[in-house]
C-alpha cells in the first residue's frame, strides 16, 4: 500500500507509541531499549518531514462522534506542521542526550522514563495535528498525565511535591477554564473546528470575545502566563532530559502552540483586536516577560534561572497573539521554533555540567569553561540566540514581534521586548564569562562528561545558527497562515 498523507497523520501518533511498546519489552537490555527509542525518533522525524512536504494538500481525517455534532479529527496545516517538525526533530537529539545523562548519572527506572517519554511525544503530535478544539484538548490533557511520572521520576519528597504542583495547576486550569471555553465555543458556533479566518468571526460581541479570550489565555496553563506559571519552576525537580522535554520539545511548546492556534483559527485577528481584553492580556504578557526575567536574574540555581527564562520567553508568543497583527503573529510562530532550539541547548548544557561536576549553583561554576569548553561554548551560543543576537535564529522572532507591535500602534510593548533582551544578557552571559575568564578550579573534573551529554547541545547550538539563515523558507511556509505579505 502506498504511503499517503492520511496514513502519515495516523503514523505520527502510532510510531512513538509502538516505539514505547518496544522500549518496555526490551527494558532488560539497555542497548536495545535505547536503540528502540532512537529508531522511533528517526522514523517519526522522517514521517513528519513527509507531512511537511505535503502540507499544501491539507490532508484531513475526521471521525464524527455519534449525533452529537462533535468530531474527533486531524488536519495538517502549516502551523501544526512546524510544531510537529520541531518536536520530532528535537526528539532525536534529546534521545541521544537522555542516554548520556541517564547512564552518566546512574538514574533509576530508566525504562519507565523512556516509555513515558514516547507517550508524551505521541501526545504532542496529537496536539500539533488536531483539527478542532476537542481533539486538541484530549491530547493536551494526555500530555499532562504522561509527563507527570517524568516530573516525579526521582521519587523523593521534592519530586513528589513538584509533580503534585505540576499536576494540580495544569489540570486545574484546563478543566476549570479551558474546558468551559471549549464548551462555550461549541454552543456559540456549533463547532470547535479550526477555521481559517476564525471560527468565531462575526459570531461574538467584543464582550463575549473578551470573556472567552481570558478563559483560553489562562486555561492553557502550559503557556505559563503569570500568575499560572508556578508549575514550571517546580517541575525542575525532574532529570534534565525531562526539563529539555518540558521547555523545548513538548509541554510548553504545546501550550504556546495552542494559544497561537486558538488566536488564529478560533478567534481570528479581527475578533481579537476588537476584544478589549486583548490589550490588557498583551500587557500581562509584557509584564510576565520582564518580571520573569528579573526573577531569573536573582536565581543562583542554574535550572531555576532557565525555568524563569522560559516563563519570560513563552510570553512572547502570547504577546504576539494578543497584538494579533500579521507580523506579530508570524513573530510568535517563529518564537516557538527558535526558542525550542535555543532553550534545549541551554538545558542540555546545564545537565552536562551537572553530570560531570554535580554542580547546580551558578556561583560554583567559575572557571569550568576551561575544563568543559564545548559545553560552555554551546551554552554561549544558546544564550546569544535567546538574547536575540545575529547570526542566531532567536533574532528573528523579536524583530517580527517589534514590527508587528509597531504596525498595531503598540509602541510601548516594544520597550518590554527591548528590556527583556537587556535582562537576558544580565542573567545568561555571566555564566559564560565566569566559565571562560575566571581561573579553572584547582580540583579539576572528577570524571569527564559522557560524549552523549556533550555532543547533543553542540548539535542544537549549530542548529540555532543554521536557522538564522533559513528564515526565508520558514517565513514563506508560515506567511499564508497569518496573511503576511513578504
Amino acid at each position: 500500500m502506498m504511503w499517503s498523507p492520511e496514513i502519515a497523520l495516523i503514523a505520527a501518533l502510532v510510531i512513538p507509541l509502538i516505539g514505547g511498546l518496544f522500549v518496555g519489552l526490551l527494558g532488560k537490555t539497555p542497548n536495545f531499549r535505547e536503540g528502540a527509542t532512537l529508531t522511533a525518533a528517526v522514523l517519526l522525524a522522517l514521517n513528519v518531514a513527509y507531512l511537511v512536504s505535503v502540507t499544501g494538500d491539507r490532508p484531513e481525517l475526521t471521525y464524527a462522534i455519534g449525533d452529537t455534532g462533535l468530531s474527533f479529527g486531524f488536519r495538517l496545516e502549516p502551523l501544526g506542521a512546524v510544531f510537529a517538525a520541531v518536536a520530532s526533530g528535537l526528539w532525536i537529539v534529546n534521545s541521544l542526550y537522555s542516554i548520556g545523562y541517564m547512564r552518566g548519572n546512574n538514574e533509576q527506572n530508566q525504562t519507565r522514563f523512556y516509555v513515558f517519554f514516547t507517550i508524551a511525544i505521541a501526545c504532542a503530535m496529537g496536539v500539533a495535528l488536531a483539527s478542532n478544539l476537542l481533539t486538541m484538548f484530549v491530547f493536551y490533557e494526555a500530555l499532562t498525565l504522561s509527563t507527570y511520572p517524568l516530573v516525579a521520576h526521582k521519587g523523593d519528597g521534592n519530586a513528589r511535591r513538584g509533580a503534585a504542583i505540576y499536576l494540580a495547576i495544569l489540570l486545574g486550569t484546563s478543566i476549570g477554564l479551558l474546558l468551559p471555553a471549549i464548551i462555550a465555543t461549541q454552543f456559540i458556533a456549533g463547532s470547535t473546528d479550526f477555521i481559517v479566518g476564525g471560527l468565531l468571526k462575526s459570531q461574538v460581541t467584543p464582550l463575549i470575545a473578551s470573556v472567552l479570550l481570558i478563559l483560553f489565555a489562562f486555561g492553557i496553563g502550559k503557556a505559563a502566563l503569570m500568575p499560572v506559571h508556578p508549575w514550571l519552576p517546580n517541575a525542575m525537580v525532574a532529570p534534565t532530559p525531562v526539563s529539555a522535554l518540558l521547555h523545548a520539545v513538548a509541554v510548553v511548546k504545546a501550550g504556546v502552540f495552542a494559544i497561537l492556534k486558538v488566536a488564529t483559527y478560533i478567534f481570528g485577528p479581527e475578533t481579537i483586536q476588537s476584544a478589549p481584553a486583548s490589550e490588557w492580556l498583551a500587557w500581562i504578557a509584557a509584564i510576565s516577560i520582564v518580571l520573569a526575567s528579573i526573577i531569573a536574574m536573582s536565581s543562583n540555581n542554574l535550572k531555576r534561572r532557565l525555568a524563569f527564562s522560559t516563563v519570560s520567553q513563552l510570553s512572547y508568543v502570547t504577546l504576539g497573539a494578543m497584538i494579533a497583527a500579521p507580523l506579530a503573529l508570524l513573530g510568535a510562530a517563529l518564537q516557538i521554533v527558535m526558542h525550542a532550539w535555543g532553550k534545549i541547548t541551554l538545558f542540555m548544557c546545564a545537565g552536562a555540567i551537572y553530570t560531570a561536576t554535580k554542580k547546580t549553583e551558578i556561583s560554583d561554576m567559575r572557571g569550568l569553561g576551561h575544563l568543559m569548553p564545548w559545553t560552555f561554548g554551546a551554552f554561549t551560543v544558546g544564550a546569544f540566540a535567546i538574547i536575540g543576537l545575529p547570526p542566531f535564529g532567536g533574532m528573528w522572532p523579536k524583530l517580527y514581534l517589534m514590527l508587528g507591535a509597531a504596525s498595531a500602534g503598540q509602541l510601548a510593548l516594544i520597550g518590554a521586548l527591548i528590556l527583556s533582551s537587556v535582562l537576558n544578557v544580565a542573567y545568561l552571559l555571566p555564566l559564560s564569562a565566569r566559565g571562560f575568564f575566571d581561573p579553572p578550579p584547582k580540583e579539576g573534573l572528577k570524571k569527564p562528561g559522557p560524549v552523549l551529554a556533550v555532543l547533543p547541545p553542540v548539535i542544537t547550538a549549530a542548529g540555532i545558527t543554521v536557522l538564522f539563515f533559513l528564515i526565508g523558507p520558514l517565513t514563506e511556509f508560515l506567511a499564508p497562515v497569518f496573511e503576511v505579505e513578504l
